[in-house]
């Protein structure tokens, strides 16, 4: 059962950067859409993420779930040493949803919606950016278990170079995912051009991030390479992702928007598989080369056996719906 429990915590992760960072990278688009296109650009993403805007952040508090129960001790280990990146993003997910709120339901339309509008789109920049901080942080080895002083615990257990492009890239793949979603929520041609055009920059971004990550582990001998060329799936999840990001650009220089959604998820689960997949089972990779592992720290078997069944039975009932209320939402009218 235990790895039924480790695949939803994967999926539930991966859907979260899919479907939840599709979301935050529409505030990403408005923020840099040039100003005479911004406010039609806002139109465009609040149409794009609508009713399941904040559905999303389901899949967050599934995996936090399953480490809680299934996993406490890392859940300790990684609430503590990154406790501040982690409040930072949730602030961040608080502050953009009230603010989005305010901004599209409020009956009057005021000045605050100015500010509003700064908060939701700034939020969305920063929510992604500690998300990917705190990723990197997990396998980067900057967690210091043996650390005897708050910087040393607290500080410089996430703020490294590494971590930052980690949170960058993450940003990078939000507008990515924004741009690609929401050329389909549009019936006007030009509107389409544009955002077509958008979302080539923003895979052409990818690349650049990608590279820059692979830089600064580099030369900060974090062995990401290795992790990606050690084993045949990752070379198989690189180049599945290389060949969905041409069929993508060939497409979007086409014209041709049947198939956008499916290229841009698949990119970022092979992304994500690439980069995982090598040191499975540990998810938490200390400095002192200790680890934390999906496997081995883990909770009783008991209440790993309940929830797994718990998950199992939950999917049942949730899952038809979530996926009627996205087949529903996207057979909306266009703008």
């Amino acid at each position: 059962m235990i790895y039924v429990v480790t695949a939803f915590l994967w999926v539930s992760t991966c859907l979260y950067l899919i479907l939840g960072g599709a979301d935050f990278g529409a505030g990403i688009v408005e923020l840099f859409s040039k100003k005479d296109f911004k406010e039609r650009t806002r139109k465009i993403m609040y149409n794009s993420i609508g009713p399941i805007w904040e559905a999303n952040h389901m899949w967050l508090i599934i995996a936090i779930v399953i480490l809680f129960v299934g996993f406490p001790k890392m859940y300790a280990q990684v609430s503590n040493y990154l406790h501040i990146p982690l409040v930072l993003m949730l602030l961040g997910i608080i502050a953009r949803g009230t603010s989005f709120t305010f901004r599209n339901y409020d009956v009057i339309k005021d000045e605050w919606h100015k500010l509003y509008a700064v908060i939701f789109t700034y939020s969305s920049v920063v929510t992604p950016l500690f998300l990917g901080i705190i990723a990197g942080s997990l396998v980067s080895g900057s967690i210091d278990n043996n650390a005897t002083t708050f910087l040393e615990a607290y500080i410089y257990s996430w703020l490294s170079w590494f971590n930052v492009s980690v949170g960058i890239f993450t940003v990078i793949i939000c507008a990515f995912l924004a741009s690609v979603y929401s050329i389909q929520s549009v019936k006007k041609e030009e509107d389409k051009v544009k955002l077509r055009k958008r979302a080539q920059i923003y895979t052409g971004l990818i690349f650049v991030g990608g590279a820059i990550v692979f830089i600064v582990s580099i030369w900060k001998n974090i062995p990401l390479f290795d992790w990606i060329t050690s084993e045949i799936y990752g070379f198989i999840a690189v180049g599945l992702a290389t060949v969905s990001i041409l069929l993508l650009i060939k497409d979007l220089r086409k014209g041709k928007d049947s198939f956008t959604k499916i290229y841009a998820a698949l990119i970022v689960m092979m992304i994500l598989f690439a980069v995982s997949y090598s040191h499975f089972p540990n998810l938490v990779l200390f400095k002192d080369g200790s680890t934390l592992s999906l496997i081995r720290d883990i909770g009783a078997i008991s209440t790993i056996n309940m929830l797994g069944w718990a998950l199992l039975l939950g999917s049942v009932f949730i899952l038809p719906f979530f996926f009627y209320l996205m087949y529903s939402f996207n057979k909306k009218q266009k703008i």
